[in-house]
């Protein structure tokens, strides 16, 4: 309690024994980040997963030089594979190599010269929508971030524009006229706001006519005037040609955007 009054009508102060005693709290030191928690934060920023991206694609494509896949035309399957494990692990290896920058025909030519026409197409489109589902999970997960503060240009920001609101129709239209690298197409889309499923069921309906056109192509490369090779030479030069068309005359759409 405090004294009374002093006589001079000033205030006596509290005495010691009623003094609040001030309670410390003891404070952990905070620990330091060691090196292991340093590593993963530099690698979970966007640019270090940039990088790494980069370098799983050079790894890749130093890969597919290495290994040539050019060899399946001309030496054919290895022998010891054959039927419906051989069409497995072709579109398998179909698909590593389309995210490794190994152009689609060539693929596609391969695919009808081995399994023929029909068990060449559904191979081709199985490795090709299992090559577009990874692109678009490397790209999303490992560049989305980085890349999307770089869509300055107006014509970059026109196609991430069309992309994310007009996926599937998008996307259907970059398969079915094939003027845009099947790479390409894949990382663009990882980059913008497309979804999963309207980007892997364009791919898979948009890739069919061309691809069907090349399977039959390489199933009668050893006929090569026979009314099914004509036809599917007609199936690849016709689209190439209206694509150009249409590119041409939307030019001035995207500039206008």
């Amino acid at each position: 309690m405090l004294d009374a009054t002093t006589r001079s009508g000033g205030t006596a102060t509290a005495s010691p024994r009623a003094a609040v005693t001030e309670l410390v709290v003891p404070v952990s030191p905070v620990p330091r980040e060691g090196l292991t928690g340093r590593c993963a934060r530099a690698l979970g920023s966007p640019y270090a997963r940039l990088s790494l991206l980069l370098a799983l694609l050079a790894g890749a494509a130093a890969c597919v030089l290495l290994f040539d896949p050019q060899r399946l035309l001309t030496h054919g399957w290895p022998p010891q594979l054959g039927g419906a494990a051989a069409a497995g692990v072709f579109a398998v290896a179909y698909g590593l190599c389309t995210v490794a920058f190994v152009p689609r025909p060539l693929l596609n030519l391969a695919a009808g010269a081995l399994f023929g026409s029909q068990l060449g197409l559904a191979t081709s489109l199985a490795g090709t929508v299992l090559g577009a589902g990874v692109a678009f999970g490397l790209g999303r997960v490992l560049g989305q971030d980085a890349l999307r503060p770089l869509l300055r240009g107006r014509w970059l920001k026109a196609a991430d524009g069309q992309l994310s609101r007009h996926g599937f129709r998008s996307m259907l239209a970059a398969r079915l006229f094939p003027g845009v690298p099947f790479w390409a197409a894949n990382y663009c889309a990882a980059v913008s706001r497309m979804r999963w499923w309207p980007f892997l069921l364009a791919t898979a309906v948009g890739s069919i006519p061309n691809t069907a056109a090349y399977a039959v192509a390489g199933a009668r490369a050893a006929a090569p005037t026979s009314p099914a090779f004509l036809i599917a030479m007609a199936g690849i030069a016709v689209p190439a040609l209206l694509g150009s068309v249409v590119a041409w005359r939307k030019r001035h759409h995207l500039r206008s955007q």
